[in-house]
């Protein structure tokens, strides 16, 4: 069936993956100020939009001009709920979907959603029959894994009737559900499937830095890659991964470019996030960002342990300070 690529699928243009609990309006402005080419919300409960839950409707927070293009992906097992979840959010203005076939966590497996759909082959289709149905062709991807374990692989029958249903793209973690992520990713699935179909396929699993995703790309054949977390860790593995692309070195995570870097996330989480939450966030991701970095033990102590913007600023201009040897220098 044809298909419309109301995305871009190139090598030169690096996604970011859904990670639930991550991937907030103020992280994926960041990841697409450092070169992400497509961003995802995080995982959004069908069922929570059609009962209106407002926490799932603030994972929907965006801005248009500063967020594009944005795919939702959406989480359910039920086809009617899917279906009617899609045609709430169109409503809303959102064009672009992706369903999420892959996450092996308990508590999105045990009602039937997630990898679990990969153990009801039939279901899964229904499902993306109707979300297909509901968006139209060429405007929901699929992110799969290998199987639910490794004795009943299914990700090439699935791809294959995807294909044929109409979606846009389909993403591949090469694990299966019950390694979650232990093991190595069997990057050879990848190639295959990219044999297999002619839809773009996105690689997805342990790309944690530009250079694996570069190397995926080289040895898969893949259209694109997906940073989960290799982009937690450093939000400009994009940039780096443009570079690679474009023949220029990876910069190093130096401590002059984790000030400029920390500095615009604060200010972009203070403008379009709730203050609290954003700032329980933060004492998270700076000590991800800042781990390679003399005293970072240290830092990772007094940041986790602020309990203002207030106090997190202080502590870490007077951190970076010592470290850029500029006694002025201030977040």
């Amino acid at each position: 069936m044809q298909t419309t690529l109301p995305l871009p699928f190139s090598k030169n243009d690096p996604w970011l993956a859904p990670l639930a609990g991550w991937t907030d309006l103020p992280f994926r402005i960041l990841c697409r100020e450092y070169g992400a080419s497509v961003c995802f919300t995080e995982m959004v409960s069908a069922k929570g939009l059609i009962y209106n839950n407002p926490g799932s409707y603030e994972l929907l927070e965006t801005v248009k001009e500063k967020d594009d293009p944005l795919v939702v992906q959406l989480c359910g097992s039920e086809p009617i709920v899917m279906e009617e979840a899609i045609q709430k959010l169109m409503e809303k203005g959102f064009s672009l979907f992706d369903c999420n076939m892959g996450c092996s966590v308990h508590k999105v497996t045990k009602n039937g959603s997630g990898a679990s759909l990969l153990k009801d082959v039939d279901n899964a289709l229904n499902l993306a029959s109707a979300m297909i149905h509901t968006a139209g062709v060429g405007r929901v991807g699929f992110k799969l894994r290998l199987g639910w374990e490794e004795s009943k692989e299914v990700w090439h029958t699935i791809a294959k009737e995807l294909e044929k249903l109409g979606a846009g793209w389909v993403t591949l973690h090469p694990r299966t559900a019950k390694q979650g992520f232990t093991g190595t990713p069997r990057w050879e699935k990848l190639a295959e499937l990219k044999s297999l179909v002619s839809i773009p396929v996105v690689a997805s699993g342990d790309l944690f830095l530009a250079s694996d995703g570069l190397r995926c790309l080289q040895e898969t054949g893949v259209d694109t890659v997906m940073y989960a977390r290799g982009a937690l860790k450093d939000p400009s593995v994009f940039y780096n991964h443009k570079a690679l692309i474009s023949g220029k070195p990876e910069e190093e995570a130096s401590a002059k470019k984790l000030f400029k870097l920390i500095s615009r996330h604060i200010e972009l989480a203070q403008k379009y996030h709730n203050p609290h939450i954003s700032l329980l966030k933060m004492r998270t991701n700076i000590p991800r960002y800042t781990r390679h970095l003399e005293g970072s033990k240290q830092l990772r102590v007094k940041v986790i342990f602020s309990k203002s913007w207030h106090e997190l600023k202080n502590i870490l201009s007077e951190f970076f300070q010592v470290r850029l040897n500029d006694p002025n220098l201030s977040l």
